[in-house]
């Protein structure tokens, strides 16, 4: 019988970062990259981390963070094949030898369309030129009863589309602790850009499926490193999708839609994905 010591977690935030897009969005601002939670599980010796970040840049300041916790990291587990949450695992590896890649079967299969040449060409390296490690591939595919940290069993949770198809929650049961990636969203406007054709129907069904496992903790993959980790957020990202589905359905423009879901979320952070959402789904209601 495998002995069980008691886990904890910790959170580190890469703070936003300025993009390559050079026109304001209506606001004034220009277009930046949301705040990225990397999460560290970890017992007395060993540790999980999920959602390694973007760039060579944050892969540096999560592997000083990693190594500074004196923790052996055993695994990565991601969340989602958004390059955001996984591009910095190469580095990582490299630092971390030891660590195995994991990720649902959906996720590789994003993940290597993400990390291909030619979509970093068309949006990742043309958003953060030189900024942004070789991508290769490394994740296999999470065992379905899960994995062990120090005896205690953290799970795959699939609930398919969210912000993007094929996503998964950390479940870490002993602890009360979901990693929901970008299920869930804290205090950071949501990316809705994908969610024609149903994908927020999809989206809300994901949510109850997070909101069935009764975690204690949720950490988002988009967050404001002011606020708690608070199960709360599943019903404040869930509010925050029904707003913007009505908001798709009664506004005009690009600007009228903008404009309006900024008003009803006025303390989330980048409402440059207001934007992009207003330009991905004003065409394309449902």
């Amino acid at each position: 019988m495998v002995s069980q010591t008691e886990l904890a977690y910790d959170v580190f935030i890469s703070d936003p970062i300025p993009t390559s897009v050079t026109d304001p969005i209506p606001n004034g601002d220009l277009f930046s990259w949301s705040p990225m939670s990397t999460t560290l599980i970890y017992g007395q010796e060993n540790a999980v981390l999920v959602d390694p970040p973007l760039t060579i840049e944050q892969a540096q300041r999560v592997g000083d963070w990693v190594e500074q916790s004196g923790k052996n990291l055993e695994h990565i587990y991601i969340t989602h094949g958004h390059g955001d949450h996984w591009f910095a695992a190469g580095p990582l590896v490299e630092r971390f030898p030891g660590a195995v890649v994991l990720a649902g079967e959906d996720s590789i299969r994003l993940m290597r369309k993400q990390g291909s040449a030619e979509f970093r060409k068309e949006m990742w390296d043309e958003l953060f030129p030189g900024q942004i490690p070789p991508t290769p591939v490394l994740a296999q595919p999470v065992p379905p009863e899960g994995f062990l940290l120090e005896g205690n069993v953290l799970r795959s949770v699939e609930v398919g589309h969210s912000d993007t198809d094929g996503t998964t929650v950390l479940h870490v049961p002993s602890i009360g602790l979901v990693v929901a990636g970008d299920v869930v969203y804290n205090g950071v406007h949501s990316y809705l850009s994908e969610s024609a054709g149903g994908g927020r129907e999809q989206w809300l069904n994901a949510l109850d499926t997070v909101e069935s496992l009764a975690p204690r903790h949720v950490v988002s993959g988009h967050k404001n490193k002011e606020l708690p980790d608070s199960p709360a957020t599943i019903e404040e990202t869930r509010q925050y999708i029904r707003d913007a589905d009505r908001l798709l359905k009664e506004t005009s423009s690009r600007i009228e839609f903008f404009e309006a879901m900024c008003a009803l979320h006025p303390e989330r952070l980048n409402p440059a994905v207001v934007w992009l959402t207003a330009n991905a789904l004003m065409d394309k209601q449902g």
